[in-house]
Formats: structure tokens, sequence, C-alpha cells
């Protein structure tokens, strides 16, 4: 690959691309390009500038007309540097915004609420086995825990919390609770205002049951997610079935 070229062969990319040279002039250009990559690389970025160049027409300090008025006169090379830079700005800026959306919505699905990320600690319907989940993984490392039992349910529950920039990451771990049934980690703040921390489905064999007779019923279920609380303002978890039915209740 060839190293940068001389400003005026930078120069004629930018005029070529905008199809003002004359036949000599792009036939000696065209030569040149079939063996340097780097302009072949620069008119690569340029293509379909000149639409762009358009809303560019009135750049300050030009002194030239419109380019809907005239592309038959040449600018000079000077003129050309300055459009094709002002272009090559305009797509690195678009190139950052993108970048800035996409990572925004990385940080939006990693630190809002979120679903079900890892299941229980057994395989699921011939699935992957999430022994190791991120659920559970956390679970493990986290030391804020508050475990209660319902006396009529039997369900038990333990909750794991730990403070977050955007509030409470919670971990539940859920014990001897049968299905078929979708539920919900509720969170409860200090003020009566409720926030749905993440929901899923038990199965109909169940998780947590000490007695069941497959590894996967007996290894409790294991989820995560966000509340918009910081943990000082939750006064209580709810785990609810989705007909409004309380299985546990966990002071946190």
């Amino acid at each position: 690959m060839q190293g940068s070229p001389a400003p005026n062969e930078h120069e004629t990319v930018g005029a070529y691309a905008l199809g003002i040279l004359d036949d000599a002039e792009a036939t000696a250009f065209e030569a040149h390009l079939a063996t340097c990559e780097w302009c072949a690389q620069q008119l690569d970025e340029l293509a379909g500038m000149e639409p762009m160049l358009a809303a560019l027409a009135d750049l300050p300090g030009s002194g030239t007309p419109s380019i809907g008025e005239s592309l038959s006169a040449k600018p000079s090379p000077r003129l050309v540097e300055k459009l094709v830079d002002e272009v090559a700005e305009r797509r690195a800026q678009k190139r950052r915004r993108g970048f800035y959306l996409v990572a925004a919505a990385a940080a939006l699905i990693i630190g809002g609420p979120l679903t079900v990320l890892a299941v229980n600690g057994g395989s699921d319907s011939g699935g992957t086995n999430m022994a190791n989940g991120p659920a559970q993984a956390a679970f493990q490392t986290m030391t804020d825990k508050k475990t209660a039992t319902d006396p009529t349910t039997h369900v038990t529950a333990t909750v794991a919390m730990e403070k977050r920039d955007w509030g409470t990451h919670a971990v539940l771990q859920l014990k001897n609770v049968v299905g078929p049934k979708k539920c919900s980690l509720i969170a409860v703040g200090k003020n009566g205002e409720r926030e749905t921390v993440t929901s899923w489905s038990v199965p109909n064999w169940g998780y947590g049951i000490p007695n069941a007779k497959t590894e996967e019923a007996k290894n409790p279920l294991y989820v995560h997610g966000g509340a918009a609380f910081a943990p000082n303002q939750i006064d209580h978890f709810e785990v609810m079935t989705f007909d409004g039915k309380r299985l546990v209740e966990v002071n946190a």
C-alpha cells in the first residue's frame, strides 16, 4: 500500500469526486487510482458527496455561486480541499453520533430493569446449563441478603441487593415454587410506589422442590433485575403471580 499522497493528489481526489476534471485530467487520475489504494479509499469515502455538497454551497468566505447554479466552473484547489474537508468532518460527526447512540442503548439494556438472564441451576427443557449464570454468580458475591418463607404458600425467597448509580440491582433466589405460573418480583418503596424488577415463567416441575425427582426441579430459581429506587428507599419485595396472588414477601 502506498503512503499518503502529496497534497495536489489529495485535491485531485476531491475534484474527481466532484466531476470537475477535464478528460485528460480524469484519465490521468484514473491511471494513478489503479495503483494507489489510499486514493481509492478516499474516493470511496467521498462517493455520493455531490448531494451533500449542495448543502455546503454557501461556505463562509468561499465567494462562489451555489452548486445548484454551476458545477461547470472549476473551483480553486484550495476551495476543493475545503469542501472535501467539510464533508469528511460532517461524515465523522455522523459516525460519532451513531457510536454514542449504540453506547446509550447498551447502557439502557445493561443498566435498566432486566428480564430473566439466568434461570435455574440445572438445564431447562434440554437447554444450556445455567449453573454458572450471571444471576447466580452475582447472588453468591452479594452480601446484603434478606430471606422469608410464606406460611401459607411455603414459598421461600431470598433477595440480594446492591446499590448502583441508577438505583438497585436485585437478585432473587426462589425455592419451593411449583408451576405452571408466571411471576414477577415487585419492589415496594417506602412511599408506596411499586416497581417491577423482573418477571419469569415457572414450568410444571417447579423450582427448589426438596423431594423432587429431577435435578432441575430441585435447583432454585435465580433471576435478577433493577429498580429505580435506592436500596434505602425500598420497604419490601413481593413475589406475585400474574393473576395477582402473592407468593411471598421479603422485607428490605
